[in-house]
């Protein structure tokens, strides 16, 4: 048998954190154990109907059975710029500022393709999703870590940020509401970021899925609202948590239109665009009602109190979030990340994802998601209480 190789870039990395997950979930279930899974952040509530309704429509005609357009449909492109009018009060040209993505995680993964040689720095946070580090690296990049801690507000130092790598770094990534912290960003820090990354010559890739799934009546802001922030960057929108669309795969990225361009010649060179039938679904999700929107987040506000409530009776230690359907939580003294995490999964049948594996300032932290029903959560909750937390 011809022996197989692989490529020092996979050889390189760690395995991929949802995927070990789903392994180790599926060990205690061949167990007999009832799993309530908090790990991975993939809603459990349905798309609206009047988005899947367009997508019937749009799939039978034969005219979207062809390949689409590499950069996106000019309707879809321009919807997207109509919604960040109506939401931000953002102006954008839908056939410069705007790229369709088949959802927003590709085009996060393929803009260090456009702007990272090998060596080249990218300043990505630490904890955070791993696919900002996990693109550098693939384009033969070397991530420089911004850690994420609890006394910064989850917010990356700038000023500790060494001289000589921001003038080495190429791209900075940011990702507010945050996952995994579920920390939010105030105009403040935005304009830090601008004056920094124009100071240094840095293009600021912003990772803001999570803009829509707010609570308490809050509301983030889009990075692209302060002054000067289209000179300097770029940012990644995606339907999937807004409208419960994740296994569509489809979002957009917006910004300074000479980003977007390099990011649109990487994905003609890569990708064949998203499926029309699905954009067209998105223009139905973005120009459509918003209240299904408002009653998604009203649902996962009243699990975030049950499980809130639940582990602060508990004595651990947390933020209530309010936005993201994270919660992000300080493990004991005496337990490491993926020690605690085990100890939910074998002794109660939680799942909860170590923070370690968002990167090294992750550890001492699990993530949980408001991805379950009330009932579900409760039962959650029930259970962790019967738990001893002492190592």
């Amino acid at each position: 048998m011809m022996p197989i190789e692989k490529s020092q870039r996979l050889k390189s990395l760690p395995p991929y954190l949802f995927k070990e997950l789903d392994r180790r979930k599926e060990e205690i279930r061949r167990q007999g154990m009832d799993i309530i899974d908090l790990g991975v952040g993939d809603p459990d509530l349905p798309t609206p109907g009047h988005i899947i309704e367009a997508l019937n429509r749009a799939a039978a005609d034969p005219a979207n059975h062809r390949y689409p357009s590499y950069t996106g449909m000019e309707t879809f492109n321009a919807a997207a710029a109509d919604w960040y009018k109506r939401r931000f009060n953002v102006d954008l040209d839908p056939k410069r500022e705007v790229v369709t993505l088949i959802g927003s995680k590709e085009g996060i993964a393929h803009i260090p393709l456009a702007f990272i040689d090998p060596g080249d720095v990218a300043l990505v946070p630490s904890p955070a999703y791993p696919v900002y580090a996990i693109g550098v690296r693939f384009a033969g990049g070397r991530p420089h870590f911004m850690d994420l801690v609890r006394e910064k507000d989850f917010l990356p130092d700038l000023e500790a940020i060494p001289g000589e790598v921001a003038e080495k770094a190429r791209l900075m990534f940011i990702n507010y509401p945050n996952n995994p912290t579920s920390a939010v960003a105030s105009r403040d820090f935005f304009e830090k970021v601008v004056a920094f990354a124009r100071r240094y010559r840095i293009i600021v890739c912003h990772d803001a899925a999570y803009t829509e799934m707010a609570f308490d009546g809050y509301r983030p802001m889009s990075f692209l609202e302060v002054p000067g922030a289209k000179e300097v960057g770029i940012e990644f929108h995606s339907l999937s948590k807004t409208y419960a669309m994740t296994g569509w795969r489809i979002g957009f990225a917006v910004g300074r239109a000479e980003v977007v361009e390099a990011l649109g010649q990487v994905k003609s060179n890569i990708d064949s665009g998203a499926f029309q039938a699905v954009q067209l679904a998105g223009i139905a999700a973005l120009e459509g009602d918003q209240t299904c929107v408002s009653k998604m987040n009203e649902a996962y506000q009243a699990r975030r109190d049950i499980l809130v409530e639940g582990l602060l009776k508990m004595g651990l230690s947390l933020e209530k979030p309010r936005a993201t359907f994270y919660v992000w939580i300080q493990v004991p003294e005496g337990f490491s990340s993926a020690d605690f995490a085990g100890r939910l999964l074998t002794q109660a049948g939680v799942v909860a994802t170590p923070g370690n594996g968002f990167g090294e300032a992750g550890e001492g932290y699990v993530r949980m998601a408001l991805t379950v029903n009330r009932k579900r959560m409760e039962e959650a909750v029930k259970r962790l209480r019967a738990l001893d937390f002492t190592p």
